[in-house]
């Protein structure tokens, strides 16, 4: 067993180190004293509610696709941007694809 060089003695400086840990340990308060002191969260206020999120998306996503098709339809195609709102330009284009014509 090593011995210390200065007092020749081992026990006292593990004392010593014991006795730090010690002090440390009354100065701070344990972790569930932390917790009970906590005062509690409150919930976060959203500006705008969920459901209007949802809501504002799908609208949004709406206009961009009906924007989309006019481009497409209107610039893209040389076609006039108003009849791609048209029902009957629909039905041409879906007999088109399922080759009923």
């Amino acid at each position: 067993m090593p011995t210390d060089p200065k007092t020749g003695n081992n026990k006292s400086r593990t004392n010593q180190k014991e006795q730090k840990r010690q002090m440390k340990a009354e100065e701070k308060p344990s972790k569930k004293a932390k917790t009970k002191e906590k005062k509690p969260k409150k919930g976060r206020r959203r500006i705008l509610p969920i459901w209007l999120r949802i809501i504002i998306v799908l609208l949004l996503s709406a206009v961009a696709l009906i924007v989309g098709v006019m481009v497409g339809y209107g610039i893209l195609g040389d076609g006039d941007p108003m009849d791609a709102l048209q029902w009957d330009t629909w039905q041409h284009i879906l007999d088109i694809v399922t080759q009923t014509e």
